[in-house]
């Protein structure tokens, strides 16, 4: 009897500790067990890329942290047709990274592999094998990486005291040598090490310091170059150390991030096949948190699209890119959820939801640059807006830094504090001057207008390479990327020819001229808004001529008396008008 009682209550006791620990959950958060399998969010090199260096590791970037001992050989493979390569499989962060262990072969298609014997730290396996395929170029990669952006320019004020320091390089980085040992921040007064973590992925690394830094205090942040600093996937060092420093403000940042701009944009039909899903954020993000499980597309009935999720932190843009083509004629839904984080650690208050429509034809030409809130002006210039009346401007007009007085000769009627009108323009015209929200409007338009810039310079792999010499006139030109290593002239008129979803990338180092009277040309569909031409130098619109396209210039855009624009005017300098007529596309 007294041996029956003890043995019940022992297992009461085993029970009661069952589900105490079933209650805790696996994974120790929230009283919730981890059932969701992981992600991959995106791998380097990217599928069906070709011209791959013959000496790259090849990476694959999970959407949470993965128990390293199941990422081996086993788990990570590489072939050649049906020929295993060999290499050695490591894992850091939330990246693996498998080394072959020599060059591969030169214009040879390879295939990698993730299997489902991959798992979490819950113990949650890769729900399918994910596989992609690359090319190979002729030659191996010998070049030095280098640092594009840093979260915090050299010299930036005003950093709130529990910001994360984050910096974009210019190509995928081996994670292994992204350590708080390569990558370091300094109180510059003191000359005391911030003690902090690093983490890495993509090509996006960020050091994150234990606690808030000192207010009012200046920093100095460096990654290490060298043999014993940061290191590409093909082994190849930083050439130099990349040092920078900036000053802390009073106050911690507990703004919530927001999701700006979307494309395609909400409800939006006839979307290319091969669209990507694109959205940009309000500040620089947490570039850990922007992965394949807070970045999501969803067809009919719910169901996931598979894909990979990049974030590029100087345009602070998430990109979603389908693993195949959309369904034609098929409503899809993108989603942002509130677990995407900024560089201080606020999260999104809420999901940002947006819904678009496929066409049934797949987009030529490149990926289109995203404007962000610098789409939402016909003009916008850093410098100054002058006009000789009376133009024609349907759209929005901005100027900043600089102030509403920048804005000239268009005899303007103050709305309050908040905008102004003008006979001259169908819409508002805003400055710096004026009150919030404006003002910091204004500030991530021009922000948004210098990353598009950038992002239109930076594609690579031009399909046409100093076409006609620079003068392109007479010419019909099909979608794609253009480069010059001259100016461009217009001396007759040219044909843009192609579909609503085709892109057409003009790269300019130098000056854009478009001759007298001479007319750019949209045909079979093409649209202005799928147009970007990406100048260097200064843009001058001849009397009489017209002009299609978005406008991103370095420095100035001028219009002579009568000509005409379907498209934006995006000037790193001034636009300068006389009597003519600008139309942001529809």
């Amino acid at each position: 009897m007294n041996s029956y009682r003890g043995i019940s209550k022992f297992w009461f006791l085993a029970l009661l500790l069952v589900t105490f620990v079933a209650g805790c959950g696996g994974s120790g958060g929230g009283g919730t067990t981890d059932t969701l399998a992981p992600t991959v969010s995106s791998t380097n090199p990217a599928k069906d890329v070709t011209a791959v260096a013959t000496n790259p590791a090849i990476t694959a970037t999970f959407s949470e942290a993965m128990t390293p001992s199941t990422l081996s050989t086993t788990t990570f493979t590489l072939k050649k047709g049906t020929s295993a390569v060999s290499g050695a499989v490591s894992y850091s962060g939330v990246t693996a990274v498998f080394t072959p262990a020599s060059n591969l072969d030169i214009s040879t298609e390879y295939t990698a592999t993730i299997t489902t014997g991959a798992k979490n730290l819950a113990g949650n396996a890769v729900a399918s094998d994910y596989v992609w395929k690359f090319t190979t170029g002729a030659t191996p990669d010998t070049v030095a990486p280098i640092v594009k952006v840093t979260t915090n320019v050299d010299g930036a004020t005003n950093v709130a005291i529990n910001t994360q320091l984050g910096a974009t390089f210019g190509e995928g980085m081996d994670p292994r040598t992204i350590t708080n040992v390569t990558f370091t921040l300094r109180n510059t007064t003191s000359s005391t090490a911030v003690p902090g973590t690093v983490n890495y992925s993509g090509v996006n690394a960020v050091f994150i310091p234990t606690s808030n830094l000192l207010p009012g205090t200046r920093y100095t942040a460096t990654i290490k170059g060298g043999a014993d600093g940061v290191k590409d996937l093909a082994g190849n060092a930083l050439a130099a150390d990349y040092v920078w420093g900036f000053t802390t403000a009073a106050t911690a940042d507990v703004i919530r991030p927001t999701v700006i701009s979307t494309l395609p944009v909400n409800i939006a039909t006839n979307v290319a096949l091969n669209s990507t899903s694109n959205s940009i954020f309000s500040e620089a993000m947490d570039p850990l948190t922007v992965n394949s499980a807070t970045v999501k597309l969803a067809g009919p009935s719910t169901a996931a699209v598979a894909g990979t999720v990049s974030y590029d932190a100087d345009g602070k843009i998430a990109t979603f890119t389908p693993t195949s083509p959309l369904t034609s004629g098929t409503l899809y839904t993108a989603t942002i959820t509130t677990g995407v984080k900024d560089l201080a650690g606020n999260t999104q208050a809420t999901n940002k939801v947006w819904s678009f429509t496929t066409g049934s034809t797949v987009a030529k030409g490149p990926a289109p640059v995203l404007l962000g809130m610098a789409g939402d002006y016909a003009i916008l210039a850093k410098t100054q807006v002058s006009t000789v009346p009376a133009s024609v401007i349907t759209g929005n007009v901005g100027v900043s830094p600089a102030a509403t007085s920048y804005l000239t000769g268009f005899s303007l009627t103050k709305q309050g504090t908040l905008s102004a009108t003008s006979t001259q323009v169908t819409g508002f015209l805003y400055g710096a001057d004026m009150t919030t929200p404006t003002n910091s409007n204004l500030t991530t338009a021009v922000s948004n207008m210098e990353a598009a810039y950038t992002d239109a310079a930076g594609r690579p792999t031009p399909d046409f390479l100093n076409l006609g010499t620079g003068e392109i006139g007479g010419l019909t030109l099909v979608p794609g990327l253009y480069n010059w290593t001259t100016g461009v002239t217009i001396s007759s008129d040219v044909t843009l020819n192609g579909g609503s979803n085709d892109v057409w990338i003009f790269q300019i180092p130098g000056n854009l001229t478009e001759s007298l009277a001479m007319n750019v040309f949209l045909t079979g569909g093409a649209k202005a808004e799928n147009v970007f031409w990406q100048v260097a130098g200064t843009v001058d619109i001849g009397g009489g001529a017209h002009f299609e396209g978005i406008l991103l210039c370095q420095t100035q855009i001028t219009m002579v008396s009568g000509a005409s624009m379907n498209g934006r005017a995006l000037a790193q300098s001034a636009v300068i008008l006389n009597a003519n007529t600008v139309t942001e596309p529809n």
